[in-house]
C-alpha cells in the first residue's frame, strides 16, 4: 500500500483512491465555473467540497492553462493565503495542498495551514522549493511539464512519451532525495495536458499504471481538460463532466491514488461504485 508521511509525522495511506477538489482563486482558469473571486466564496466552496467527499483541497492562485501569463508572487500569495487560512479555521483535519511553483508562495501557504505542495514544475522553475519542503517537512507533488504554460502546447513532441515522462519523474525523484527530501514525501503526476497532444494524453492515461513502478502515490489531473472535449466530438469544457467521470473510474481501476477534479460529488459517487465492483 502506497503512503506519504505528513508534516506532523502521520502516515497517510492510500487504501482507496482519494479525491482532490480544485479551488481556483483566479479570474482566468480554463473552466469558468471553477473560478472564485472572493475569500468567502472560496472558503465556502472548500467546505462544500469536503461535505461532498473531498479528501484533499487544492488551492491555486495562478492559472496555468495553456497560453497563460504568470502573475506576481505577491498577487499569488494575496489570493491563496486567506483562503487556506479560512478553510483551516473551519476544518482542522482536511488535507490542503497549495498549487504553486514558487517557493515564497509555498512557504506562506504552509504557514497558513497547507499540508502539501503541488508543484507543476517538479521543482524545476524554483530551485528553492526543495528547501521549503524540507524546512516544513511537507509532502510535494512532482508533475511532468514540457515547456512553460505560455508555450507548452505549441507542437509538443516526444519519441516515446511514456518513457520520457517516466525518465523525467525518475530524475526529479533522485533530485529530491539528493536535496534531502525523504522518498515518502513524494507524489507523482504525469502532467496530463501540460505539453502533450491529444494522443500523448490518451497514451499516458491508458498506461498510467506504468508510473506505479516507483512505489510512490500517483495523482491524475484530467478534470474537464480539452482532450476530453476532443474525444467527445469537440464538446465545450462545460459539457465534459461525464467524460471526466469516465476517466476517474478508469483511474480507480488502474490503482491511481489521487484524482484531481472540479466536480467532487459526482466523481466521488462514481468512484465509490467503481471500487465496489473492482
Amino acid at each position: 500500500m502506497r503512503y506519504i508521511e505528513l508534516k506532523d509525522g502521520t502516515i497517510y495511506k492510500f487504501k482507496n483512491m482519494k479525491i482532490m477538489g480544485i479551488i481556483n482563486v483566479t479570474d482566468n482558469s480554463f473552466y469558468s465555473n471553477s473560478r472564485v473571486y472572493s475569500v468567502e466564496n472560496a472558503v465556502n466552496r472548500g467546505i462544500e467540497m469536503i461535505e461532498c467527499g473531498a479528501d484533499i483541497l487544492d488551492i491555486g492562485g495562478e492559472s496555468t492553462r495553456p497560453g497563460s501569463n504568470p502573475i506576481t508572487v505577491e498577487e499569488e500569495i494575496q489570493r491563496v493565503v486567506p483562503v487556506i487560512s479560512g478553510i483551516r479555521q473551519k476544518n482542522k483535519d482536511i488535507l490542503i495542498s497549495v498549487d504553486t511553483y514558487r517557493s515564497e508562495t509555498a512557504e506562506e501557504a504552509i504557514k497558513a495551514g497547507a499540508d502539501i505542495i503541488n508543484d507543476i514544475s517538479a521543482m524545476t522553475f524554483d530551485e528553492n522549493m526543495a528547501d521549503i519542503a524540507i524546512k516544513y517537512n511537507v509532502p510535494i507533488i512532482l508533475m511532468h511539464i514540457k515547456g512553460k504554460p505560455k508555450d507548452m502546447q505549441k507542437n509538443p513532441h516526444y519519441n516515446d512519451v511514456i518513457k520520457e515522462v517516466k525518465d523525467f519523474l525518475e530524475e526529479r525523484i533522485n533530485y529530491a532525495i539528493n536535496r534531502g527530501i525523504k522518498k515518502d514525501k513524494l507524489i507523482l503526476d504525469p502532467g496530463i495536458g501540460f505539453g502533450k497532444s491529444f494522443d500523448h494524453n490518451i497514451k499516458l492515461i491508458k498506461n498510467i499504471n506504468e508510473f506505479l513502478i516507483f512505489d510512490l502515490p500517483v495523482l491524475l489531473a484530467v478534470s474537464r481538460k480539452s482532450f476530453i472535449g476532443q474525444a467527445l466530438s469537440d464538446i465545450p469544457v462545460e459539457e465534459c463532466l461525464e467524460g471526466t467521470i469516465a476517466v476517474s473510474c478508469y483511474a480507480a481501476l488502474k490503482d491511481v491514488d489521487i484524482i484531481r477534479v472540479h466536480d467532487v460529488l459526482e466523481n466521488s459517487r462514481a468512484i465509490k461504485m467503481t471500487e465496489v465492483l473492482k
